[in-house]
């Protein structure tokens, strides 16, 4: 059983050029966990489909990009579940890095 987070997150910068810049950052993601991680993704159309996998977990991710926002929904897992809250907010503090 998985627990769904799902979250917006607003930008000014159009859909083309956030998704360029989602995608040339999305391989600096594993540099946030700790410990390491390997990222997988792949683009179909304007949705990003992601794995992070890290100390015996895999976290499926979808990152839909909008002319004015993201669209991000995290199935975090098991005991993840658990740290929803506080993965929450490290992902609200963090992705916005995404399109800077």
């Amino acid at each position: 059983m998985t627990t769904p987070i799902r979250m917006d997150i607003p930008h000014q910068l159009g859909r083309d050029a956030a998704r360029a810049r989602v995608d040339a950052k999305i391989g600096k993601l594993a540099g946030h966990i700790p410990g390491g991680a390997d990222v997988t993704h792949r683009w179909e159309g304007d949705t990003m489909h992601f794995t992070v996998a890290a100390m015996g977990q895999q976290v499926a991710s979808r990152l839909t990009v909008f002319a004015d926002r993201l669209h991000a929904e995290i199935d975090l897992p098991g005991l993840l579940g658990m740290l929803a809250g506080p993965i929450r907010a490290a992902v609200e503090r963090e992705a916005p890095r995404l399109l800077k």
